[in-house]
């Protein structure tokens, strides 16, 4: 199955400050479409490379992403009976750590009542600090996060609502609205649901935009629309539409995408290797021949020897 994932440089370091104000979150190979024991797996484009490092039971231990031989990030998750302790940020400028930019996320857990999870951020040069808190209620689900930093302290606040098959996630930040991320389902069929995920974004509490995204029954990306909030109108527009096609075996052949008036469309072709499960090794995108090629490793097999 092909969830249309783009293999994007800075994708880890971008994702760990922007969950931060949401929610602590790890990565496995599932969410980089890759089956079986994956070790590691070396992404190749026409603008860089990346690495995955992953251990034994799929959970990602580190990334390192490549501008040039002398320029590079590395991230390090690094866990303790199955629970982040920490995530090291280091960066590297012509093959020395440039500690101004390097950091330390590190993580405790209390469980003494509900669960709460501090996180601490570090620079490596120490000129840097934040904290993190991260409060949870006795159905394990996040309601609070209070963050601390530079003599100021701000407090977002998680509500769930739910309204027949839909449920809506909200982040209030200081008493103003932030983001909220509604779920909901569709049926198409007597047998096949469509979930859908509409996430609004809002600044000081005004709508600015939103996106949609429609999944199948397996999981596979559907369709994703991108929205404007239009204030003469006071309604969200649609500008631009990205809709997958994929084959009898859940892998994405084409994408149409809808901006406006005007309409253009994306093919794919994979190739996989011989794995089983397999993965796909290439990627080739027309017509502007984008490629992406995965060079995979995978831990071996554990044979068990009868004994007589």
């Amino acid at each position: 199955m092909i969830k249309n994932y783009q293999a994007t440089l800075l994708f880890f370091t971008l994702l760990i400050f922007s969950v931060g104000a949401q929610e602590i979150k790890t990565f496995s190979t599932q969410d980089f479409e890759l089956k079986g024991k994956v070790k590691s797996c070396q992404i190749i484009t026409d603008y860089g490379s990346e690495i995955l490092d992953f251990d034994v039971d799929g959970q990602l231990v580190k990334s390192t992403t490549s501008y040039s031989e002398q320029d590079k990030d590395i991230t390090y998750y690094r866990f303790k009976e199955g629970f982040l302790k920490e995530i090291r940020l280091e960066s590297y400028k012509d093959n020395t750590l440039d500690q101004s930019s390097s950091m330390a996320y590190i993580y405790s857990i209390d469980t003494t009542e509900t669960k709460k999870i501090v996180e601490q951020v570090i620079s490596y040069d120490k000129e840097f600090f934040e904290a993190q808190e991260y409060r949870y209620n006795k159905e394990g689900r996040l309601v609070k996060i209070i963050s601390s930093h530079q003599n100021a302290v701000d407090e977002t606040v998680v509500e769930y609502t739910t309204f027949k098959d839909e449920e809506t996630i909200t982040y209030i930040e200081n008493g103003v609205l932030q983001n909220s991320i509604r779920t909901s389902y569709k049926k198409v069929s007597p047998t096949t649901k469509h979930k859908i995920v509409l996430s609004k974004n809002f600044v000081d509490g005004e709508p600015m935009e939103a996106n949609e995204k429609v999944y199948g029954p397996k999981g596979n990306l559907l369709a994703h629309q991108l929205f404007k909030f239009d204030g003469k109108e006071q309604q969200f527009k649609p500008i631009e539409k990205h809709t997958f096609v994929y084959d009898k075996e859940d892998v994405l052949q084409k994408e149409v995408i809808i901006a406006g008036n005007v309409t253009s469309k994306k093919e794919y072709i994979f190739q996989f290797d011989n794995n089983t499960p397999k993965n796909w090794v290439k990627k080739i995108c027309t017509p502007g021949n984008d490629y992406t090629t995965r060079k995979i490793t995978y831990y071996p097999e554990v044979i068990e020897k009868q004994v007589d």
